[in-house]
């Protein structure tokens, strides 16, 4: 889903930006709506309803820094509703690639949030589709003024991004004592990588760096699944997952992640089913 198409997007998006200037709209001129096309070619044109009361999605009106947009999607089901929460989909409309990122939640985990960090290249809404257990899908979305976040340079030189890459780290984020083992937790996954958009230029060469990302990342408690993510380029360096789940009681964490360039990261962590 995000893999040479991808670069094929990026090279595009440098066309479009230089052609922006020369064919942006006369003052008064309704502005192109990309939304539209993106249902078509995302979601195969399927019909979808108000998610106000299904999803939220949370994301400062005017970014800090574009490369490192903090994004967090909340689910809203009213307890006691029979449906389940089946994916999530991130879609910034206006970035090169504006699928950001898809999330399978586990039937069993019971996740209810998702944090991570988003590159944003232009003005843009930013619009989170969840499909639920009854074969629908909801949608909302925000407006996000940012700018530059895809192509902005590494913070990370080159070798301090090769000796990183790969290193998975997982932080157990609720308190010694706090629930029980089928009590919800917090947790959050980190993953050393440049996440290399494409559009990014080498300072010294001045030439551009091929894209380079984290496009599949699994997250298990023992043997059952927590979460998926498939992420393209919009996902920000050292991709960062801050989530929440139900611990079944297992005593093991284990994460999976792969890259573009075919490399496979795994760990494995003990887990305290108290805390």
């Amino acid at each position: 889903m995000f893999g040479t198409p991808f670069r094929l997007l990026c090279i595009a998006g440098l066309f479009g930006v230089a052609l922006g200037a020369r064919l942006a709209p006369a003052a008064g001129a309704e502005a192109y709506d990309p939304w539209p096309s993106l249902v078509q070619d995302i979601f195969n044109n399927r019909a979808m309803s108000d998610g106000s009361d299904v999803i939220a999605i949370e994301m400062p009106s005017r970014a800090d820094d574009a490369a490192i947009v903090p994004v967090t999607l909340r689910t809203k089901l009213a307890a006691g509703d029979g449906r389940r929460v089946r994916t999530i989909t991130l879609v910034i409309d206006q970035n090169p690639a504006p699928m950001a990122a898809k999330f399978d939640l586990g039937p069993d985990a019971n996740v209810t949030e998702i944090s991570t960090r988003v590159r944003v290249n232009n003005y843009t809404d930013v619009h989170a589709v969840a499909e639920l257990t009854d074969g629908k899908l909801y949608v909302v979305k925000t407006y996000v003024k940012a700018s530059g976040g895809c192509a902005a340079p590494a913070l990370k030189n080159a070798e301090e991004a090769k000796a990183r890459l790969g290193h998975i780290r997982y932080r157990q984020l609720s308190k010694s004592g706090e629930g029980s083992t089928s009590g919800a937790r917090e947790a959050q996954v980190m993953i050393g990588h440049p996440n290399n958009s494409g559009l990014q230029m080498d300072q010294v060469t001045q030439l551009y760096i091929p894209a380079f990302y984290v496009d599949r990342l699994q997250l298990w408690q023992d043997d059952s699944l927590v979460l998926k993510m498939e992420g393209g380029i919009s996902i920000s360096e050292d991709p960062n997952i801050r989530f929440t789940y139900v611990s079944n009681g297992a005593k093991r964490f284990r994460a999976e992640a792969k890259d573009t360039d075919g490399h496979v990261f795994e760990h494995e962590w003990k887990i305290d089913s108290d805390s």
